[in-house]
């Protein structure tokens, strides 16, 4: 009884590794999406959104009549000023990738937690539409009171900072070179002791 289960249970693990050894070769597009959005504050005190994608077919076909769709910008707290949210393609080679982008301006002052973005494909061994999504969002605070940054600091910080820092390691080695450790100086006591 228990040889036989064994039997089967190689014959089960054995099909299972040809049917999945089987996907991994058939060529699909394999999407990878990603989202990023970026704040831009203006001089008159708005605040702008600068949302870009770019699309890359990972797999090993054509991905045919691609459809980007995003619209978890609500209408109530964001304007479309440059572009729009959805971009249509007719093809997207294996190792290709495509690129869109589209600026929004913020009405409402808040957080904003955007979701991922949704992208439809064909291909043309299956009659049903693909689907993939893009990668999430970091929260936006938009129209956020932050405080003002000095600039000349940065830019001091920036060009002085790892000069600095090579310094004091220099020093701080030198100090360690040229001071005798207590153990030696117990040593040479006691010597002179003798």
């Amino acid at each position: 009884m228990a040889i036989s289960f064994a039997k089967l249970l190689i014959s089960a693990v054995a099909v299972f590794m040809m049917v999945s050894a089987s996907f991994a070769t058939s060529e699909m597009p394999f999407m990878v999406v990603h989202k990023k959005a970026t704040l831009n504050r203006l001089k008159s005190g708005a605040e702008r959104v600068s949302v870009s994608f770019d699309i890359y077919n990972q797999g090993t076909a054509t991905a045919y009549d691609v459809t980007l769709t995003d619209n978890s910008w609500d209408k109530a707290t964001f304007e479309v000023v440059n572009g729009n949210t959805s971009k249509s393609w007719e093809r997207l080679d294996a190792g290709g990738i495509l690129s869109h982008s589209f600026e929004l301006e913020a009405k409402v002052k808040g957080l904003f937690y955007g979701a991922p973005a949704l992208v439809t494909f064909r291909i043309p061994t299956k009659n049903v539409l693909q689907q993939a999504y893009s990668t999430p969002l970091l929260p936006l605070d938009i129209l956020a009171d932050k405080p003002p940054t000095d600039k000349l600091q940065l830019r001091i910080l920036a060009k002085y900072g790892s000069l600095v820092s090579v310094i004091g390691m220099v020093v701080c080695f030198i100090y360690l070179v040229a001071t005798p450790s207590k153990s030696n100086a117990a040593k040479a006591s006691s010597k002179k002791k003798r």
